[in-house]
C-alpha cells in the first residue's frame, strides 16, 4: 500500500534529543519545559519499545550540565551522547557517522532551543537529504516568539512540524499493532 512519503515509518525513524540539559531547561518557560520533558519521555519509551535508534546531544556540558535527569533515566543504556560546541548536531564529532550507520532517513528532533540548535540541525539535515520532523510540543525556546518564528522558518524549508501524539500513532499506523496498548498508554 502506498502512503504519503512524510508519514513516519518506525523502520525509517531515528529519534534525536537535542541539548535537553538541566541548566538550559532552567531558563525556559517552566510549563513549556515540563511539557517538552514529558512528551520526550513518552517518545523515548515508544522508541525503545519499537527498536527505533536514539541519539542524544549535549551543548557544552561543562557549562550547561548533562542531559536532564528524568530524560537520562529513560534513555536506553546504548544511547550514544555526543558533546558539541557547534549549534548544529551535524557538526558534533561522530554524530553524522552514528546517524548514517542507522541507515534510516527520517529524523525526529526534540529538545532546545528551537530557534538555535533545533533550527540549525534541521536545516543541515534537510541539506544532507534527510526527512526531518520537528516535534513542536517537545521543543522549547526561552521566548515564545523565537519558537514561533523558528517553526515558521522550518516549515518553509520542508521540515515537517508535528506533535508527539502524531509521531506515536504514525509509528503504529494501526490499532491492531501489537504495541498499540502500550504506546497509547503513553498519552496524557
Amino acid at each position: 500500500m502506498n502512503t504519503h512519503p512524510t508519514l513516519l515509518r518506525n523502520l525509517e525513524s531515528v529519534l534525536v534529543i537535542v541539548d535537553m540539559q538541566s541548566k538550559l531547561s532552567a531558563v525556559m518557560v517552566e510549563k513549556e519545559a515540563e511539557a517538552m520533558h514529558e512528551n520526550t519521555i513518552s517518545l523515548l519509551e515508544a522508541a525503545i519499545n519499537l527498536a527505533i535508534p536514539i541519539l542524544v546531544t549535549e551543548q557544552y556540558p561543562q557549562g550547561l550540565g548533562q542531559t536532564e535527569k528524568s530524560v537520562q533515566e529513560a534513555l536506553p543504556n546504548n544511547a550514544p551522547i555526543f558533546e558539541k560546541t557547534a549549534f548544529s548536531c551535524t557538526s558534533a564529532s561522530a554524530f553524522m557517522p552514528a546517524l548514517e550507520n542507522t541507515k534510516r532517513t527520517q529524523v525526529i528532533l526534540v529538545g532546545q532551543e528551537a530557534h538555535v540548535c533545533i533550527l540549525q540541525t534541521a536545516l543541515d539535515l534537510i541539506a544532507l537529504g534527510y526527512q526531518v520532523h520537528v516535534v513542536e510540543d517537545a521543543i522549547c525556546s526561552r521566548k515564545a516568539e523565537h519558537k514561533f518564528y523558528a517553526l515558521q522558518r522550518l516549515q518553509s524549508q520542508n521540515v515537517v512540524i508535528t506533535n508527539y501524539e502524531s509521531v506515536l500513532f504514525e509509528w503504529l499506523r494501526d490499532a491492531n499493532h501489537p504495541d498499540f496498548k502500550m504506546i497509547s498508554s503513553l498519552l496524557r
